[in-house]
Parts: C-alpha cells; structure tokens; sequence
C-alpha cells in the first residue's frame, strides 16, 4: 500500500549530534515533522523513521506487531550512531516507550532521553480483555487528533486494530520491567490534560528509571499530540536546550547552518 501524503519518514543529515524521534501507536511521522524540522534547522542529523504498519491503512497494522515496531527504531539507531559522535532518542505516546527501550538496552550508546506524554501502560476493564476480544473483533474506534489546538489535525488511524492494541500492551509491560536500566539523562514533558495516555503513566516511569539527571516539564496548554498543539514550540526549544547541555558542539553546528 503507498504511503499517505504527509505520512513519509524523515531524515536530515546534519553535524555529529544525532536524534532519533519516534511517532506513537496508528500515528506516523507526521505527528512529529515540525519537531524533526525544527532540530534539523538547527544543525542536527535527524531520523524519523515510519513504524511498520503505520502510514498506510489500519488493516495493515493487523499484521504487525512490537518486534517490528522495535526493530525499525533500533535499526535507525545503529544507522545514526555509525554516522554521529553522540544519538539522542526522542518519542511521543508509545514512541516515548520505544525511546525509553532503546535507552535501557544501548546503554552509552544513547546520550539522552526525550519523551511527551509517553505511554507506560494500557488501562481499564477493555485492555485487560484485549487477549479475548482481538478474536472477536477486527478494530474499535481511532485516537488520533487529542489536540486542543483548533485546526491542527494529526495524521494517524481512524480505528485501532485490536490485534496491534494487545501486542502494544505487551510490549509496555516489558517496558515497564525494564526501565530501572534507563541511566541517561531524561527530558519527560507531559500534558495536564490528556484523553489518550493519563498523567499517571509519566509518573510511573519517573519513579521506575535510575536516571539522576531528570526534568519534568508540565504542559499545561494542549492535549496528548502536544508536539502538534499550543505547547509545541516550548517542546521544540526544551529538547534543544537538552541535547545542547550534553552535547556542546549542538550550538555550534545551529550557528554554522545559520539557525
């Protein structure tokens, strides 16, 4: 199936600082376009890659699971450490769980952490049931477009194949396991009101990693798909300001490509 307009993967070649950004569940790259713009601007080499199953449409997704969707961004992480003195990770929803998997198992390879709204489980009555009910029905209805901000619409899925819904679940709960091997530096930025992911899910991964260097940053303007909503821009400028603490050199590549 052809990609949808918008849906495209992502990827500037820039100084020695990579970032690697991960989009969330039935989403696509779009969601995070202008935050890999922004850092590209900037002078950094930046991979946005499209999870498999993602992009197209949701019965395409039926036939994927986390092992595929880990892959791409663990594939996308040797490709920018081969190329980069130092690889951030970056994630919105589940691709905050991707980002923070890729920081417990790499170790030194990954410099630092960013993640917005990041998923760390799957609640309710429904996601318990989800091992039965996937063999009873196909999809239920879409969680794209949580956004405050009017007129800014996010390019993901109308329905959410059920099939995918209870592999996410799995994989979050081997996240979840494996987040006190998270050491780096964490940026965790999170929305005060959010329909998709609950605020509780960022306080359960603050209180699991053992990174010692953490901010937590309150975004009080927008909904779950911040980096399309109100809050965007701050989420552009503190990411920067981060990889820029740890990585020096950022500044000084933003001011040779004249951003």
């Amino acid at each position: 199936m052809p990609v949808l307009p918008g849906a495209e993967p992502y990827r500037h070649d820039g100084g020695e600082t990579g970032v690697l950004l991960c989009h969330g569940f039935t989403g696509s790259p779009q969601s995070l376009r202008p935050w890999a713009e922004y850092l590209a601007e900037r002078g950094l080499t930046v991979s946005l890659p499209l999870l498999p199953g993602h992009g197209t449409r949701w019965e395409d997704m039926q036939l994927t699971g986390w092992p595929d969707w880990y892959a791409e961004v663990d594939r996308e992480l040797r490709v920018l450490r081969e190329r980069c003195a130092r690889v951030f990770v970056a994630g919105l929803s589940m691709g905050g769980a991707l980002a923070l998997r890729l920081a417990a198992r790499h170790g030194d390879a990954v410099s630092g952490v960013i993640v917005v709204n990041p998923a760390a489980a799957l609640h309710g009555l429904a996601a318990r049931a989800l091992p039965v009910v996937r063999h009873l029905l196909p999809s239920t209805k879409g969680i794209a477009s949580d956004i405050a901000r009017v007129g800014s619409t996010e390019l993901g899925y109308d329905r959410v194949p059920l099939r995918a819904a209870d592999s996410l679940r799995a994989f979050l709960r081997r996240v979840d396991g494996e987040l006190p091997e998270v050491t780096q530096p964490l940026l965790l930025l999170h929305s005060t009101q959010d329909h998709v992911v609950p605020p509780s899910d960022s306080a359960r991964i603050l209180s699991r990693v053992s990174s010692t260097d953490v901010t937590e940053i309150l975004l009080e303007q927008s909904y779950h798909v911040a980096t399309l909503d109100h809050d965007a821009d701050r989420i552009f400028e503190e990411s920067h300001a981060f990889i820029g603490r740890l990585a020096p050199s950022v500044g000084k590549e933003g001011t040779a490509v004249g951003g």
